[in-house]
């Protein structure tokens, strides 16, 4: 299971979702208050389903298909997101009340759809991989 690249892609994905985003603000309020995703419950919602999602991939190392389909899904939760702050940080620009500053946490989503697709790359190899393994039996 560990040996397998795919699996230091996704434990990686793992770090950026579900650990880094406590530490690394969002954005930084004009009162010098940093925003982290806590603070909202939709971004809670989707940070944790999306680590909750990468898990499940780890786990499901045996079922390169099924692995293969999660990452995909775990994509696609991983672009949501970027569009949720993308639009937040465009509604309420830089130069606003409210937000003075953007944190390099809003892009850590980029971070880890980079670290999904390599894992998909490596998961596909896998099954290519395993199905001319078959053909010459």
């Amino acid at each position: 299971m560990i040996q397998r690249i795919q699996t230091i892609y996704l434990l990686l994905a793992f770090v950026v979702t579900g650990i880094l985003l406590f530490f690394i603000p969002l954005w930084t309020m004009s009162d010098n208050k940093e925003y982290y995703f806590m603070q909202s419950q939709v971004y809670t919602i989707l940070l944790g389903l999306s680590t909750t999602l990468s898990l499940l991939s780890i786990v499901s190392y045996k079922k390169r298909q099924n692995q293969f389909v999660i990452g995909r899904l775990n994509i696609i939760l991983n672009l949501i997101l970027l569009g949720l702050f993308v639009y937040r940080s465009l509604n309420l620009s830089g130069e606003t009340v409210t937000v003075s500053e953007k944190g390099i946490g809003m892009f850590l989503p980029v971070v880890a759809i980079v670290l999904l697709v390599l894992a998909n790359k490596a998961i596909k190899k896998d099954e290519d991989l395993v199905k001319s393994a078959d053909r010459l039996r």
